[in-house]
């Protein structure tokens, strides 16, 4: 894969961009749940679930605001034994931000942060037949000049007696998180995908 010129750090906004980022906070939990609930491809999460991503995961969370509207959305958090990874858990973007390039802008912000020293991969898991998810961390990969591997994590007869597809464990590595201009770079035009069980 072909590294992008290299840049300064991804900025949570610029002057000529309306969208911010920022980590959720505990009052987040149901917008959150609002907005992965209008995304028909993701995965619903109890709403208690949310609110502890806003609370006890919110380091390794990240949302984006339109207007003051959050309109995106990832789930993340580092394996208490591979603390190394940053696990994306899901990833949402409402159809009013879609075409902004949000998914890999709110990746790019996640791992520039300071709860983010020291990530060294990143990994999540996908369905094979999910093919926006596997593009846009594909370009997360060409972004950070980094290879991908993938292999069943989750196998569906064994795993799903057959109700669900596999899932396949993806590792994004290198990531140096200071050589990237990711979050000025996203072509999924819907919503994303990345489900943990």
């Amino acid at each position: 894969m072909q590294k992008s010129d290299q840049g300064p750090r991804p900025q949570l906004a610029s002057v000529s961009d309306p969208l911010t980022f920022r980590h959720p906070v505990r009052e987040d939990g149901q917008a959150v749940h609002d907005l992965i609930d209008s995304c028909e491809a993701l995965d619903d999460n109890s709403l208690y679930c949310n609110y502890l991503q806003c609370t006890h995961f919110a380091s390794t969370c990240m949302l984006a605001e339109l207007n003051g509207e959050i309109v995106g959305w990832v789930s993340a958090y580092r394996p208490p034994e591979e603390p190394e990874a940053l696990f994306v858990w899901q990833v949402a973007v409402a159809e009013a931000a879609r075409g902004r390039r949000l998914a890999r802008r709110l990746i790019a912000n996640l791992l520039t942060s300071e709860s983010c020293a020291g990530v060294e991969r990143l990994k999540t898991t996908i369905t094979p037949d999910n093919t926006s998810s596997w593009r846009m961390f594909e370009g997360v990969a060409d972004e950070f000049d980094a290879t991908i591997s993938d292999k069943v994590w989750l196998c569906g007869d064994e795993h799903f007696s057959g109700d669900h597809d596999s899932e396949h464990m993806l590792t994004i590595a290198p990531i140096e998180t200071g050589e990237t201009t990711a979050a000025d770079t996203d072509d999924v035009p819907e919503q994303t995908t990345a489900k943990a069980a």
